[in-house]
């Protein structure tokens, strides 16, 4: 047939299709195909194709691309990464879309990560060890043996953990390898604070001593405490040591010749607890870089202000009821922007400009649970069955771990948490390490650490 014949043809049967019903239609679409052969069904096929399998995503400008994908949950996401290799292509292209993901679950974003494939793996990594947590399957066990006698004092620090016993010693532990880096002979151990070079403890003979590790060598002894001393912290820097005793008293000597330079006085029960720390806000009482001490004892939070040591008085006093009815539980978080402490009517936060209580988190079954760190986005908590780590964002606990039966000292120093980094949000660096560790029965200290990512 020639082309013009064709053409007019082709006219007539086209004008002849659209007058068709859409059975009809259809009908006769199906007698043509049953007569076409190979060529004309790849034909066919292939045109099909465009005009009844356009990818959206592939044609779209990026920028639309990733506007529409912001509205996907980050599990659809990932099945829509499995329609094509230009799917997952754009989808694990789509920066804002995965950190947004990873920020939900608790996980720190480093914005200066240029890398646009990097985001997607991260989530899939964040999405896994949260899982882990919520399965109860992000933690391992360990135990520390070595000690004699009961285990009172307990601290942490990058990697090392020191052990105060009954039995006159103190040890220094790598927590990674459970080898005993030192043990050095001391008094009966109720706190204990380190570094790299020197050992601080306070006892029940009612002193603080500083001793050096590498020989064991008593430096320095603190006499003038009439009770045992329940916790101790100093600073270099300022060279200051401060120690808080059952005889209701604070306080604060010379760390390098061990003269009292003042006593702080106003508790009326056994101060259990105090915190040197950096002030990082501005209030009418103190400005950043100011260093405050904290000191608690059963009912009361009591602020003063190091560096006047004399006529040091107390700026403020925190409680949670007038009436001493409800007591403090042993444990003390302060930043320098917040204080934070556990009661049996839930967790108090304090803001440390104004001392105002930002706000009162109450779990259920809150009465027995005790605070082990806080942070920005997690807090971990614990009581006698159970190691807990509550999201702070929405007040709800999302893991929980058994622990054994252990002495809970009343005093708060036989137990305590380990690195707490990850607590102001995981970064897939962070969770490792000790999580927490108390002393048990039998002598040893229970460890709890971070597994390994599955």
């Amino acid at each position: 047939m020639e082309k013009k014949d064709f053409e007019a043809w082709l006219d007539n049967i086209s004008i002849a299709f659209l007058s068709l019903t859409d059975l009809q239609k259809n009908e006769t679409l199906d007698h043509l195909i049953s007569l076409s052969g190979a060529v004309q069904l790849r034909h066919l096929s292939n045109n099909l194709e465009i005009l009844l399998k356009r990818d959206f995503l592939k044609l779209l400008p990026l920028e639309l691309s990733f506007y529409l994908l912001k509205w996907l949950d980050p599990q659809t996401l990932l099945t829509c990464c499995l329609v094509s290799k230009q799917w997952n292509k754009v989808i694990s292209a789509c920066t804002e879309v995965w950190q947004t993901a990873c920020k939900n679950l608790g996980w720190q974003i480093d914005d200066s990560v240029q890398d646009p494939l990097h985001w997607k793996k991260v989530y899939l990594k964040a999405i896994l060890r949260m899982k882990q947590l919520k399965d109860h399957k992000a933690f391992e066990t360990s135990s520390l043996i070595g000690h004699s006698a009961r285990v009172y004092a307990l601290y942490y620090k990058d990697g090392l953990l020191c052990t105060g016993s009954d039995d006159l010693s103190a040890k220094l532990w790598d927590v990674s390898t459970g080898q005993c880096i030192y043990g050095i002979q001391t008094h009966t151990c109720a706190a204990v604070k380190f570094d790299e070079q020197k050992l601080v403890t306070g006892s029940f003979d009612n002193t603080v001593a500083c001793w050096e590790w590498s020989s064991g060598a008593k430096t320095q002894h603190f006499r003038g405490h009439t009770g045992a001393v329940f916790s101790v912290d100093y600073n270099d820097e300022l060279d200051i040591l401060v120690s808080g005793s059952a005889d209701f008293t604070v306080k604060v000597w010379a760390l390098s010749t061990g003269t009292c330079l003042n006593t702080l006085t106003g508790h009326t029960e056994w101060v259990t607890k105090v915190v040197l720390q950096k002030c990082k806000v501005k209030s009418l009482m103190h400005s950043p870089g100011d260093y405050i001490l904290l000191s608690a004892d059963k009912y009361e939070i009591k602020i003063w202000p190091i560096g006047r040591e004399i006529n040091c008085k107390c700026l403020r006093t925190l409680s949670v009821s007038e009436d001493r009815s409800i007591s403090l539980q042993p444990r003390l978080h302060f930043d320098g922007k917040y204080i934070v402490c556990s009661s049996a009517l839930g967790l108090y936060q304090w803001d440390f400009a104004s001392y105002d209580i930002l706000r009162v988190i109450k779990p259920p079954d809150f009465s027995n649970v005790s605070l082990l760190g806080f942070g920005e986005i997690f807090a971990l908590l614990f009581d006698n069955r159970y190691l807990y780590i509550m999201d702070l964002r929405t007040e709800k606990l999302i893991s929980r771990w058994p622990l054994p039966e252990y002495r809970k000292s009343k005093r708060g120093s036989s137990f305590l948490a380990g690195e707490m980094s990850w607590l102001n949000g995981l970064n897939g660096q962070n969770d490792t390490g000790l999580v927490f560790a108390t002393s048990m029965p039998d002598h040893s200290i229970h460890l709890v650490l971070w597994k390994e990512h599955g």
